[in-house]
């Protein structure tokens, strides 16, 4: 950040009158609104001036911490000046809010070791109210919501070269729309399979009160699951993989229940079946430990797919003609990377080593900032480079290493310079806010290499960022935070006739600084997808309680954050 003017005279002690725990929020002061953990960066930005601040105890309004705010900073793409409250030192356990003169107050906070844990279960459960193929149902905040059994007919072969119907029942509904994607199934799959292999520790402790809680599989994988059985039935009789299930046109704002209009596979691409080799060899990684079966039919499934790409080398993208839903059209070397790389740390097999190291010898750049399902090579380093197997390269190795840390540090400088401390800085697209999330995968796996604070603290402020931390001074995931989104383009919340959306989704964002619009019809802002979701449950997944009493930290150095 670029400090516009600096703040002269002598400071000047202020008292704090305002109208008491019970008054509204300015909407000047943005901060997480979930909360912080004790141990982090806790920082909030104020829009216009702002002068001494104190943070106060709720109920009761007792003082915890004072201090001055620092700025002004400008902002330019939001055509502001702000200044930064810092109440870092505070640690103690509890609910807190901020009153700053002139900016007035802010909304309520917690600070707590379990602060994300609620959200990751609602997040969590936001991927089960996805579910296709059977009745879901649930409870958030007194709200019921619910839907019956929907697209039981999956689907039609018409335009996949065949006639009548092959089960392709299963899976998630993709995004606002009922569509299934096996592209976007893989990214999202995926990288919720990297959250239990980087934090299936802390993820074990949460029951997500599904249909499977207290099966063999743990929760998460449980869920995972659902999708995985979805994939199988993607993948044709010689190891090829369907690009998408989908009706032809989108529907209406119908119910998924509602949805009556003919469905239909659309034929493979290599894509999709490189996607779909990468997240079944991951998924029987993660399967082993607790259900042999599960975890060898994903297996087989993905060496079958991988043998399949090796005898069709040239790029095949599938012939969506008649279709207007999401194309999901992507190029194919990286996917075909993440499935050499994964395929490798399932099986152990030297050919799948030596064909990685060879295809990724190709990439000058090994990690991106900016990153989803369009590109998964992130995806197809971090496991190489995390790998316990014996063999790898080590020179490749050190490389990777290297560059990992320089891309962590290009997130964090970046949300540095920003006086919202965006890891994602002044990029904005469609969907961006999934993005922003997806950034804790490089910083927590930077972490991984090198024990930073400034990795967690940047992987904290993109949930800063998400929670209230914006220009908004909202929530952008539903049912969670201050002020959430409230008219997401999202077919049930449209059609179910209730007010508040279906909870625990992240929505898009704005396709700039100040283009979120929080409208049903806004489809390039305001809709909710499945990769958006797992990338929030990643973000998530690294700040879950570990289960041990909180300890308040020692004068000095915070210690670093490792991962489980």
């Amino acid at each position: 950040m670029k400090t516009a003017a600096i703040c002269a005279g002598v400071l000047i002690y202020m008292s704090f009158i305002f109208s008491g725990p019970g008054a509204e929020t300015s909407g000047k002061i943005r901060l997480n609104s979930i909360g912080y953990m004790p141990g982090m960066e806790k920082k909030a930005t104020v829009a216009g001036t702002c002068g001494e601040f104190a943070v106060k105890r709720y109920p009761g309004g007792n003082m915890a911490l004072k201090g001055r705010a620092v700025g002004p900073y400008d902002s330019p793409e939001t055509n502001e000046a702000v200044y930064i409250i810092d109440f870092t030192s505070l640690d103690v356990p509890g609910e807190y809010y901020i009153e700053a003169v002139p900016a007035g107050r802010s909304c309520r906070f917690k600070i707590s070791p379990d602060v994300y844990d609620r959200a990751f279960y609602d997040a969590m459960r936001g991927m089960y109210l996805w579910r296709c193929g059977i009745a879901v149902r649930a409870v958030h905040e007194g709200v019921e919501f619910s839907a019956g059994a929907c697209h039981l007919e999956d689907a039609y072969l018409d335009f996949a070269g065949g006639t009548g119907k092959k089960v392709g029942t299963g899976g998630w509904h993709d995004a606002g729309d009922y569509g299934k994607y096996t592209v976007n199934a893989g990214i999202s799959a995926g990288l919720m399979l990297k959250a239990w292999e980087h934090f299936g520790g802390n993820i074990k402790r949460i029951r997500l009160d599904i249909p499977e809680s207290g099966t063999l599989l743990p929760d998460m994988l449980s869920e995972i699951k659902w999708e995985t059985d979805w994939l199988l039935k993607m993948q044709a009789d010689d190891g090829s993989v369907y690009h998408k299930i989908s009706t032809q046109n989108f529907p209406g704002a119908v119910m998924p229940d509602g949805d009556k209009l003919r469905r239909y596979f659309v034929p493979w691409s290599s894509a999709a079946t490189a996607s779909f080799a990468a997240v079944m060899a991951c998924a029987s990684r993660a399967y082993m430990p607790y259900d042999t079966g599960a975890a060898q039919e994903c297996l087989a499934a993905a060496e079958k797919s991988g043998e399949f790409l090796e005898r069709n080398r040239v790029t095949h993208k599938a012939d969506q003609k008649g279709f207007s839903t999401g194309t999901y059209d992507t190029g194919y070397n990286d996917d075909r990377l993440w499935a050499l790389a994964e395929l490798w740390d399932a099986t152990g097999e030297e050919k799948y080593l030596k064909a990685f190291e060879k295809e990724v010898s190709q990439y000058t750049v090994k990690f991106d900032v900016d990153w989803d399902w369009g590109n998964v090579k992130n995806l197809a380093m971090i496991t190489y480079l995390f790998s316990g197997r014996q063999g790898r390269e080590a020179s490749l190795v050190d490389d990777m290493k290297k560059q990992l840390i320089a891309c962590a540090d290009k997130i964090v400088q970046t949300a540095s310079d920003h006086p919202y401390a965006r890891p994602l800085g002044s990029l904005y697209y469609w969907g961006c806010n999934g993005t922003v999330a997806r950034q804790t995968v490089i910083l927590q796996a930077a972490n991984r290499v090198i024990c930073n604070r400034k990795y967690t603290d940047t992987a904290a402020d993109a949930l800063s960022h998400l929670f209230g931390r914006n220009t908004y001074c909202r929530s952008y995931v539903t049912g969670l935070g201050h002020n959430p989104p409230m008219h997401t383009h999202d077919r049930r919340s449209m059609a179910d006739g209730i007010a508040r959306p279906w909870p625990g989704y992240l929505v898009g964002g704005g396709l700039n600084a100040t283009g979120w619009s929080d409208d049903e019809g806004s489809f390039s802002t305001n809709e909710i997808a499945i990769n958006w979701n797992a990338s929030l449950i990643y973000a998530l997944a690294g700040f879950l309680h570990n289960g041990h009493k909180y300890t308040p930290a020692a004068t000095g150095t915070r210690p670093c954050m490792r991962m489980p």
